[in-house]
Formats: structure tokens, C-alpha cells, sequence
């Protein structure tokens, strides 16, 4: 994708949605990084569902190591993996203790050093909360970027630094949100609703949906 078609589609995302952001709901940096982690393999709104109960039992890294694994697991049992994601929070909770002083560390290497946190919910946790300008790269971020030709790569790291070469600096800071977001409800992945599309014309995909279309997942 050419540079003014880059700075032409993120244009037009800013101007749909001028201040996107996470689904999930969180009102500090711990319960965004508890929320990220058990997203894993899980919607948004699963995990919505679970932690509103979640965040009223314990609210603090202290807190939620004090409810002990059995318990957690039977407060967040609907979402998917649910007994391994209990044992890395409870972990998680006390290397945040032990070692942060019960503060979610503001660096990636610290935060990948906590169970059940990769890069991509390192880069959720340092864009969301701590303002940094990283690309947390996910099924519907990897496909978008592939799919219109923003920034083809075979594997999420290699989808993440082109991105953060390819986005135009002025968009680099929200591109994260509008890029899950177009993928989720527009740029689907059995099948893209094209005729909604406002960067249907700058997109590279060249099995373009119609309304009328049947299923069309490229090969």
C-alpha cells in the first residue's frame, strides 16, 4: 500500500471513530492486564461477563492472589482455559507483589516476565494503559494487515514492525484499536462486508465482497 493510501485510510478510521479503545473494561492498569490476559482465546464479551464479578471480589494484585486459585477459577469458569489462566494470574499477582510492589511495571521485558503475558498483551497493556505507541498484533490485526496490503508478513512480529513502519506517525498511537476493530465488525474473516467498507478502494484484497455475495475467504 502506497504512502498516501496509508494516510488516507487511517484518515478516514480517525474520522468514524476519533477516540477508539479496548472492548474490555478496566478502570486501572491491573484490571486491563488481568482482562488481556484472560482474553487469550476468549471474546471480549466472555470476559466482560467474568470480570465484573471478578473486580468486585478482589480489585487489587493482593487481593486476587488472597482469593486462591480454586477460588478464581470458579469466578472466571466461563471463559476458555480458565484453570491455566487462574494459575498464571495468581502467579502473576505475586511477582506484581514481589517484585513491582504490587504496581504493573511500565516496560515490555518486565511484563513478559509475568505468567500468561506475551507480546501481544504486553503491547495491549503498554499501548492502553501506559500510552506507548507499540502494535499489539492479533487474529483480526494480522489478517487486516495482509488482507488490504498495509503491511504483509507471514507471522504477527513481522506484521508488528511493518506496521509500526508502514502507520503514519500522526495514527501510530490509536492504530492498534481501529485495526482490531475493523477487523472484528467490517474486514471479517469468513467473510468481509466490503459494501460497509470505507477503505474498500485503498484495500489490495481482490475477492471484494458484494451485497448479494455468498461467503468469499480468500484462498
Amino acid at each position: 500500500m502506497k504512502p498516501e493510501a496509508r494516510e488516507a485510510m487511517f484518515e478516514r478510521l480517525r474520522a468514524r471513530n476519533p477516540k477508539p479503545t479496548t472492548e474490555l473494561e478496566y478502570r486501572n492498569a491491573f484490571e486491563l492486564l488481568i482482562a488481556v490476559i484472560l482474553s487469550a482465546q476468549a471474546t471480549d464479551r466472555s470476559v466482560n461477563l467474568a470480570t465484573r464479578k471478578l473486580f468486585v471480589a478482589a480489585a487489587t494484585p493482593a487481593e486476587m492472589r488472597a482469593l486462591g486459585e480454586p477460588r478464581l477459577a470458579e469466578l472466571i469458569r466461563t471463559i476458555g482455559l480458565y484453570k491455566t489462566k487462574a494459575r498464571n494470574v495468581i502467579a502473576t499477582c505475586g511477582l506484581l507483589l514481589e517484585r513491582h510492589s504490587g504496581e504493573v511495571p511500565r516496560t515490555r521485558e518486565a511484563l513478559e516476565a509475568l505468567p500468561g503475558v506475551g507480546r501481544k498483551t504486553a503491547n495491549v497493556v503498554l499501548n492502553t494503559a501506559f500510552g506507548e505507541p507499540t502494535m499489539a498484533v492479533d487474529t483480526h490485526i494480522f489478517r487486516v494487515a495482509n488482507r488490504t496490503g498495509l503491511a504483509p508478513g507471514r507471522t504477527p512480529l513481522a506484521v508488528e514492525k511493518k506496521l509500526l513502519r508502514a502507520v503514519p506517525a500522526p495514527y501510530l498511537m490509536d492504530a492498534h484499536h481501529w485495526l482490531i476493530l475493523h477487523g472484528r465488525y467490517i474486514c471479517k474473516a469468513r467473510k468481509p462486508d466490503c459494501p460497509a467498507c470505507p477503505i474498500a478502494d485503498l484495500c489490495a484484497f481482490k475477492r471484494k465482497t458484494r451485497a448479494t455475495d455468498p461467503c468469499a475467504e480468500p484462498r
